[in-house]
């Protein structure tokens, strides 16, 4: 069991977590068709929207209703009605979704009866769906935001009336997931002759793909009748700890039967994926799918030797803090240090003597008095690790300096060997190699021979000069 504590510091420095509002546009930026809408100032906005285009590449559809000092104390019911219709007008999305700031949070904005009085009074607003999540950016964290918006989500879009379809399941996954991940998981669905529908999927709108026509919401998704129907299927699958309230307020409305995963990095956790799918499809498990495992299973053999007795500082929110942490361990590593971004009850499981909820001075500092040989985090350690002269393997949101961040992969079994394959080879970077200098002449030899005492073998080897008639005496 792992002790969490908290940092008590008067400000953060060189801040780990992001917001709320953040993490539930993001949950928002996974619907077919949609436009997230940051009910606050210009600069929350703004700043959310340069962090998702540096990390994806990617144009991002997100809004804000503008407020300022006048509309805050007067209230924001003029901006979000203004907003409603320019969306409406210019981009005409299926779905608008809206999410708090700390501004209007403090203020007290009733957004829900603010939406309710715009569709009354306009019309032309009855066939595009409003919805709002409360997400003050002064509480919780990214992932807090994301579990927020996919928990409501649930509690009000999906159909309770609808039959059931008994190849299909409802996946929601984590914040913590990427594209990738996604696209890794409904291939593996898929091998069990499984329909899976993922809510939110940002795998359809994030992926990096380049659209037929312009479109000024997001690119894909999960559909309106994805949502709608996310209850008629024969199983829900949650992944991450933070979609429990999502996964739950899915079962209260429409009585699925649900499984929730922690983590889908690891075999063991993969293993337990595997075996759900197998139950829920009444199918044996694939050869090929067999055959990653074995995969695997290799992969992490050859790889424990260069993580045994390897010290690691791990900064990341919660549940992508268990999944690379738990993994590691599992691989032999030592989980020396570990911050994150807000409470989990996966924080007192983790392999480790102490999380801390804190930020990269934190992780810096810990790291330095710990010995660690390796800095996992996103890229705003990269500092840190340049300091400390230790590698860092870039992990989560924002990581702004690689591209490929869609397609990263860390989950199933061919995601946690490349998960093992990469940390591993990372740390192989870092072992010795020997040359000359490792390997001096002992000082009589070296007398005795006319040599210096590291001796070096030229890169050029003269061949030897012919004898015969025929040949040539330079050939």
């Amino acid at each position: 069991m792992a002790r969490v504590s908290e940092s008590r510091k008067a400000a953060a420095v060189n801040p780990l977590k992001m917001s709320q509002p953040l993490g539930a546009c993001f949950a928002f930026m996974g619907l077919a068709s949609c436009m997230p809408l940051m009910h606050g100032s210009q600069g929350c906005t703004s700043f959310g929207l340069v962090l998702l285009v540096r990390h994806f590449k990617e144009a991002i559809p997100l809004q804000t209703t503008a407020m300022n000092e006048t509309t805050t104390i007067l209230g924001g019911y003029d901006n979000i009605e203004k907003a409603l219709l320019n969306i409406r007008r210019r981009a005409r999305p299926r779905l608008i979704a809206i999410c708090s700031t700390g501004l209007t949070e403090t203020k007290g904005d009733d957004v829900e009866a603010f939406i309710r009085l715009a569709k009354d009074t306009h019309t032309e607003l009855a066939d595009t769906e409003v919805v709002y999540v409360s997400t003050p950016d002064y509480l919780g964290a990214f992932q807090d935001g994301w579990a927020k918006a996919v928990a409501m989500l649930m509690a009000t879009l999906p159909d309770p009336s609808m039959s059931r379809a008994e190849r299909r399941v409802t996946v929601l996954p984590g914040s913590h997931l990427s594209p990738g991940d996604i696209e890794e998981l409904r291939e593996l669905v898929e091998a069990f002759d499984l329909e899976p529908v993922f809510v939110p999927d940002v795998s359809g709108s994030l992926d990096g793909h380049i659209p037929d026509d312009w479109l000024g919401t997001t690119l894909g998704g999960a559909t309106l009748e994805d949502l709608r129907s996310a209850g008629a299927a024969a199983h829900a699958i949650a992944i991450g700890e933070q979609m429990r309230p999502a996964v739950e307020a899915l079962a209260a409305r429409c009585g699925i039967p649900f499984t929730l995963f922690d983590r889908l990095t690891g075999l063991t956790a993969t293993d337990e994926l595997v075996r759900c799918l197998a139950t829920v499809s009444r199918r044996p498990v694939p050869a090929r799918i067999r055959r990653h495992r074995s995969q695997l299973v290799d992969a992490m053999l050859d790889a424990h030797f260069y993580f045994g007795n390897v010290k690691v500082a791990l900064g990341a929110e919660p549940d992508l803090l268990w999944a690379a942490g738990s993994t590691l361990a599992e691989m032999g590593a030592e989980i020396a240090v570990a911050v994150t971004t807000t409470r989990s009850p996966l924080l007192a499981r983790m392999p480790c003597a102490e999380v801390l909820i804190g930020d990269l001075e934190d992780l810096e500092r810990s790291a330095q008095a710990a010995g660690c040989d390796l800095l996992i985090t996103h890229s705003h350690g990269r500092q840190a690790a340049e300091r400390l002269g230790r590698p860092l393997f870039r992990l989560g949101i924002p990581t702004f300096d690689r591209i490929g961040n869609a397609h990263v992969c860390h989950v199933g079994y061919r995601g946690t060997r490349r998960f093992v394959n990469e940390v591993g080879n990372l740390l192989i970077e870092r072992i010795p190699h020997r040359g000359p200098a490792d390997w001096p002449l002992p000082p009589l030899s070296a007398a005795a021979a006319g040599l210096p005492a590291v001796a070096h073998v030229s890169a050029v080897v003269k061949r030897a000069r012919g004898t015969r008639d025929d040949v040539p005496a330079d050939a």
